[in-house]
C-alpha cells in the first residue's frame, strides 16, 4: 500500500484520476478491455469529475461494476448510487457495459447471486474506493466479514454509516436512510488487481488513522487495504492529519 498526501481535495481527485486512468489504459493495452469497480459518495466527487475529463481512455472497452446500493431505493431516488454514477460517470463517458445493482429487486439474495455470477467471469482490473467515517469499505461496516467468498452480500447498515449518509445531505432525516443494502464483499474488492482509494476531508481523519495507521482488523474494515499489493491511497492534509500525528510528522 502506498499513500500520497496532496494539498487539497481537488488535487486528490486529479492525482487519483490520473493513476486510475493509467490502470484502465494498461488493462486495455494488455488484453483489449478493462473491468473496474466504481464507488460513490462525497469522497468521489472530485475524482470522478477529473477521471471523465482525462483523454485516452477507450471507455467503450470498459466494463463497470459498482460497490453497493440501498435495498428498496428506486434508481431515480436522489440518494441512489445508480443515479449518482449515471450522472457523474456513465452519463458523461460511453462506458461499454455497466452492471447495476438493482436495489429494488424482489429478492436481494437472488440479486447478489446474479451479480456474483457476472463479476466472477473474469478478473477485475481496478477498484476505485473510499473509506467511510466508521472505517467501512463499501457498505461493509464494522465488524466486517473478512471471510465470505460471496462477491455480493446483503448487509444491515449500522447507525454511524446511516448518519454519514444523512450528514452528506443525501436524505432529509435519519429515518429516511435505508437500513439494508447490497454490497460488494471485502474479499471481492481485494481481488481487484489494483485499488485506488480516495479519502479527502477532516471528517475522515479518525477512520484514516484507524485503518491505515494501525493493525488490520475487521473493526476497521478498510484496514484490509494494507494487505493488498497494489493499493494507492490519496489523502488531503485534513484526512491525513491524525495519521501524521501518530507517525510523529505533524
Amino acid at each position: 500500500m502506498e499513500i500520497e498526501i496532496l494539498e487539497n481535495k481537488q488535487a486528490v481527485g486529479r492525482a487519483a484520476a490520473v493513476h486510475a486512468a493509467e490502470r484502465l489504459r494498461a488493462a486495455i493495452r494488455e488484453k483489449g478491455a478493462a473491468r473496474f469497480i466504481a464507488a460513490t459518495g462525497a469522497s468521489q466527487f472530485e475524482f470522478l469529475e477529473a477521471l471523465v475529463a482525462l483523454p485516452g481512455i477507450d471507455w467503450a472497452k470498459c466494463e463497470m461494476f459498482h460497490l453497493d446500493e440501498y435495498i428498496g431505493l428506486s434508481a431515480d431516488h436522489p440518494a441512489s448510487f445508480r443515479r449518482y454514477l449515471r450522472e457523474r460517470l456513465t452519463g458523461r463517458v460511453p462506458v461499454g457495459k455497466a452492471h447495476w445493482i438493482e436495489g429494488e429487486a424482489p429478492e436481494a439474495e437472488a440479486e447478489c447471486r446474479r451479480l456474483g455470477a457476472i463479476i466472477l467471469q473474469a478478473p477485475v482490473d481496478a477498484a476505485f474506493v473510499g473509506i467511510g467515517e466508521n472505517g467501512h469499505l463499501a457498505f461493509n461496516d464494522p465488524p466486517a466479514d473478512f471471510e465470505t467468498e460471496q462477491p455480493y452480500i446483503v448487509l444491515k447498515l449500522d447507525e454511524a454509516c446511516r448518519r454519514q449518509q444523512l450528514g452528506e445531505g443525501w436524505f432529509g432525516a435519519l429515518a429516511d436512510v435505508p437500513a439494508r443494502a447490497i454490497s460488494m464483499s471485502i474479499r471481492q474488492i481485494m481481488k481487484a488487481r489494483s485499488i485506488v482509494c480516495t479519502v479527502p476531508d477532516l471528517r475522515k481523519a479518525q477512520a484514516v488513522k484507524d485503518c491505515l495507521g494501525g493493525e488490520v482488523s475487521n473493526l476497521h474494515p478498510a484496514s484490509i487495504l494494507q494487505r493488498h499489493g497494489d493499493t494507492r491511497v490519496f489523502l488531503d492534509p485534513d484526512s491525513a492529519s491524525l495519521l501524521l500525528k501518530t507517525r510523529g510528522l505533524s
